[in-house]
């Protein structure tokens, strides 16, 4: 059997449509969008054209959408520049960010002496929105930072239920969208987020281009200086091929959405309701608001049998991971799995198996074959 492959939440495959524009462009656009002859006004109209239709899926004004090259980079640019320009003096957020969010945060504890306070997580993984009001109601200068969908167990966070209580308590909201853009819709122009950040290469785009969204309100300075492309907010010659490879696989995304969901969901609860049938003590990490297409299991497997799984999944033509595939070659713990789980069920073998459009119900099958093999 060919390689199967049931890490979307790590990468996804790049759509054959968005292949073809990227060529085109490649082929034919290669002027420096910042020159002035033709050649290179016609790059940078590409990249505005790609800039307007971004915006529109999300019912924001052009302007607001700046590219970046992925999550990483936006999600540190928005909480340090929030910190060193607009005068933040704590950050709230929770030990269940990416590394990327929660390294940043520490970076400016360090450099700043910016307070870090961190909302509790209850065992279904869900935060504790009553805790997270209370920790609103402190007068500080706050930036409030959380994620959307956890990339590891797919908990899902109610943005416009916390965009409101950042409102009503004049703080700063960012939230990590780099697992839910692309995957459900987030009107803007009803949901208060002041900054959120995408990463094309998690809908089906290239690697090495994302974007952020910053709302009007919120004037940020570059992280990255030297030129003023991106209206001064982002120095360097911009990848025309990415930015119109990235807007080409968001609006297919959102094409395609009610249709891939449906898809995903169906084969989501199909593996559940397989691995159950399977294996009487499985459980499942992260019972709270999970998204679609996203399923953590637990298994009742010994270490010395846990120790080799990953190997022998891999042997078998099987791409899974343990978790974010920024540390899934890691041996420590999930730093997120301990937030929730006991000291004996988090040494209990994990797998995070992440659904996307091109998966089919026989690879579950021979997933669960594999795994009964083990």
């Amino acid at each position: 059997m060919s390689q199967i492959y049931f890490d979307n939440a790590a990468t996804t495959s790049v759509r054959p449509e968005v292949v073809e524009e990227m060529v085109k462009i490649l082929t034919n656009d290669f002027g420096n969008p910042s020159s002035t002859y033709a050649i290179g006004r016609h790059t940078k109209a590409l990249i505005e054209a790609s800039r307007k239709s971004i915006a529109k899926q999300f019912n924001v004004t052009a302007s607001e959408i700046i590219f970046t090259s992925c999550g990483t980079e936006g999600n540190n640019w928005i909480i340090r520049s929030c910190v060193r320009d607009l005068g933040i003096k704590r950050i709230i957020t929770t030990k269940m960010e990416h590394h990327c969010t929660l390294y940043a945060v520490k970076e400016m504890q360090k450099e700043y002496n910016t307070k870090i306070d961190y909302v509790n997580v209850l065992p279904n993984s869900e935060i504790d929105y009553n805790h997270l009001e209370t920790l609103l109601k402190d007068e500080t200068p706050t930036l409030l930072s959380l994620m959307h969908v956890n990339n590891e167990v797919g908990t899902v966070l109610d943005l416009k239920k916390v965009a409101d209580l950042c409102q009503n308590h004049n703080a700063l909201f960012h939230s990590d969208t780099v697992q839910s853009v692309g995957k459900v819709e987030i009107p803007l122009d009803e949901i208060p987020i002041d900054f959120i950040v995408a990463s094309a290469h998690k809908f089906h785009g290239p690697k090495g281009a994302g974007f952020v969204f910053i709302r009007k309100k919120n004037v940020l300075k570059p992280l990255i200086v030297g030129g003023e492309q991106e209206k001064g907010m982002r120095a360097g010659t911009e990848a025309p091929h990415q930015v119109v490879g990235m807007a080409k696989a968001l609006e297919l995304s959102y094409q395609e959405l009610n249709k891939d969901r449906e898809k995903i969901t169906k084969l989501r609860d199909y593996c559940k309701a397989k691995l159950q049938e399977t294996f009487a003590d499985v459980q499942f990490n992260g019972n709270g608001s999970t998204f679609y297409n996203v399923l953590n299991i637990r298994l009742p497997f010994s270490p010395e049998k846990a120790a080799m799984m990953l190997f022998q999944l891999d042997m078998k033509g099987i791409a899974v991971s343990r978790g974010s595939a920024c540390q899934s070659g890691s041996q420590k713990p999930s730093h997120v799995l301990a937030e929730f789980l006991d000291d004996v069920e988090i040494k209990k073998p994990s797998l995070r198996l992440s659904f996307g459009h091109e998966n089919k119900e026989e690879e579950i099958d021979y997933l669960i074959d594999v795994l009964k093999a083990i």
